[in-house]
C-alpha cells in the first residue's frame, strides 16, 4: 500500500514538473521576442540608455517619444532606464547617461553619442550614416 502511494505521488510530481516546465517563459535571448519586436527587427534602431532621474535624460524623453511616433514603421526607438533595470544596460557598456546608440537594420552598431542630443542632430546623424526617414505620423515639433 505504501508503495502504491509512493508511485502515485511520484507520478503526480512528474506531471506537475512537466506542466511547470512547459509554462515557463522562453529564454529572451533566443525565443522571447514579442510580436512587435519581430515585426520591427529589420528596422534601424535608436537605443537611448538613461534614467528618469537624470536631467538631460528628462529633456530627451519628449524628443524620443516624438521620434518614435513620427517615424513609426521606419525606425525603432528603444528607451532603457538603467536605474530601474540595471541588467538591461549591462550589455551596452555605457560610460555616461544618456547614451544614444545608432544601430542599422542588421543589428550593427554604427555610432554612439553621449549626453543630450536634439532631434535635429539625431536625424542629421542618421542622414550622415546613410539613412533617410520619411515622417509616417506628423507630430508637433519640439
Amino acid at each position: 500500500m505504501t508503495r502504491n502511494i509512493l508511485i502515485i505521488v511520484s507520478a503526480c510530481l512528474v506531471f506537475a514538473g512537466a506542466f511547470v516546465l512547459k509554462n515557463l517563459p522562453e529564454d529572451k535571448a533566443h525565443h522571447g521576442e514579442n510580436t512587435e519586436q519581430s515585426e520591427t527587427a529589420a528596422l534601424p534602431r535608436l537605443v537611448d540608455l538613461g534614467s528618469d532621474k537624470c536631467i538631460p535624460c528628462k529633456k530627451m524623453a519628449p524628443i524620443l517619444d516624438n521620434l518614435a511616433k513620427q517615424y513609426q514603421g521606419s525606425m525603432v526607438v528603444d528607451v532603457i532606464d538603467i536605474k530601474k533595470d540595471p541588467a538591461a544596460g549591462e550589455p551596452w557598456n555605457i560610460r555616461v547617461i544618456p547614451t544614444q546608440v545608432f544601430i542599422d537594420a542588421s543589428g550593427t552598431e554604427l555610432f554612439r553619442h553621449e549626453g543630450f542630443i536634439s532631434q535635429e542632430a539625431i536625424l542629421a546623424k542618421w542622414q550622415e550614416l546613410g539613412f533617410e526617414f520619411e515622417i509616417t505620423q506628423p507630430v508637433e515639433a519640439i
